[in-house]
């Protein structure tokens, strides 16, 4: 049983009143009547959408039969300027893949301690790929120190240097069989645990150009690049020049039901698609998903811009409605918002207790850590959403 209704965005989408509740980080009892923002991944497929995978034109991916899919690879490529694509089934399988095609066993990848790469996908780098990490810490934009990523590479096999005592001077260096082999720096675009900041243009220039003088390559975690290519007024093209390959979702920000892209050059993919068979994610008919995926590229530079400017728009009705004399207890930043609004709860004020009133009042947001509520905008709110927000949050306020 589904009941379809408009969105602020200008798409129709079918609300399932039989969906189960998601258990990600703040369980729920979800209706159809919620309000949902514990992320961009809850949306439905719109109409639209549902019409493109009823008539799609399918054939058997692993064969490379399914036109559909094909297309979607292709277009994607072009679209972020690299040689090929390959369509998989999830932001995290997209990421691994990448990892493996670049890193053998033994070998390393250099990433930030709260990059989503490292902190929400289990390690799986380790666990199927044998591939070790050096993680660094992450600065409130999301970025690494350069210097901390220079100092991080280690050759291959590694060297120890030998130093003259007298001169303090190095004389030569031997072969150090300790260390692994840094092959890969991994970025993430926009930056997830930071509250979805766009990493700066100059600093991923710098990245690629410390990596290329390195002998190391780059891999864009860009699940969200289309939020971070709006939020610095760019092309994704543009963004994905900074990095040798990219993954980016269609089943958050742009609304598709399942899928991710992956992007780079040919013999990189060629190997992505080998180790994606033994990862259990050969497609057979995946046009179906593929042409979800269409319609989603189809709206995605407007479908993310409506979403930018509710989360700004919201950010503004939460702080404009906290008294004076709370303000340095619960609080909203404005400034390099793309699509999630954190909540900031200090000096007493209870994160549980305002996700669980936004819970009764079936309003359904992410307990992100001790003192962060996060509100992911999406396709599915529209604007007479933000103000019942704002409304529960008003009688949370009025009770401290």
């Amino acid at each position: 049983m589904t009941q379809t209704q408009m969105n602020g965005n200008g798409h129709s989408s079918s609300t399932d009143l039989l969906d189960t509740p998601s258990a990600y980080t703040t369980k729920s009892n979800k209706t159809h009547t919620s309000i949902d923002l514990r992320s961009d991944t809850v949306t439905v497929p719109s109409v639209e959408m549902r019409k493109a995978m009823a008539e799609a034109i399918v054939g058997d991916d692993v064969y490379g039969e399914d036109t559909t899919t094909t297309r979607l690879e292709q277009r994607c490529a072009e679209l972020f300027g690299k040689e090929a694509g390959l369509f998989v089934a999830s932001g995290t399988m997209g990421n691994l893949l990448a990892i493996m095609a670049h890193c053998q066993r033994g070998e390393e990848i250099i990433v930030g301690r709260y990059n989503h790469i490292h902190r929400w996908e289990q390690g799986n780098y380790a666990q199927l790929g044998g591939i070790s990490a050096t993680t660094l810490e992450v600065k409130p934009d999301g970025t690494m120190d350069l210097d901390d990523i220079e100092q991080a590479i280690r050759v291959k096999g590694g060297y120890i240097q030998i130093y003259d005592e007298k001169c303090d001077v190095e004389v030569t260096s031997i072969p150090d069989c300790h260390m692994p082999a840094s092959k890969l720096i991994c970025i993430e675009n926009t930056h997830n645990y930071t509250g979805g900041k766009a990493l700066p243009i100059d600093w991923m220039r710098s990245v690629k150009m410390l990596a290329e003088r390195r002998g190391l390559k780059v891999h864009m975690d860009g699940a969200r690049i289309y939020n971070a290519a709006v939020a610095c007024n760019t092309t994704v093209k543009h963004i994905a020049s900074f990095a040798d390959t990219v993954q980016m979702c269609f089943s958050k920000g742009l609304g598709a039901p399942v899928g991710s892209i992956v992007v780079g050059p040919k013999a990189f993919i060629d190997r992505a698609r080998h180790s994606r068979k033994a990862l259990g994610g050969g497609w057979r008919q995946s046009g179906v998903l593929a042409a979800a995926a269409h319609v989603a590229l189809d709206h995605a530079e407007a479908t993310i811009k409506a979403d930018h400017e509710r989360a700004k728009k919201l950010s503004k009705m939460i702080n404009d409605a906290t008294p004076d004399a709370l303000r340095n207890k619960v609080y909203a930043k404005e400034n390099e918002i793309t699509n999630m609004v954190l909540i900031h709860c200090e000096n007493g004020v209870s994160v549980q207790q305002l996700n669980e009133f936004f819970q009764k009042h079936d309003i359904l947001a992410m307990t992100f850590d001790a003192r962060r509520i996060r509100m992911v905008l999406n396709w599915n709110v529209n604007d007479e959403n933000l103000d019942t927000i704002v409304q529960v949050y008003k009688k949370f306020v009025a009770q401290l």
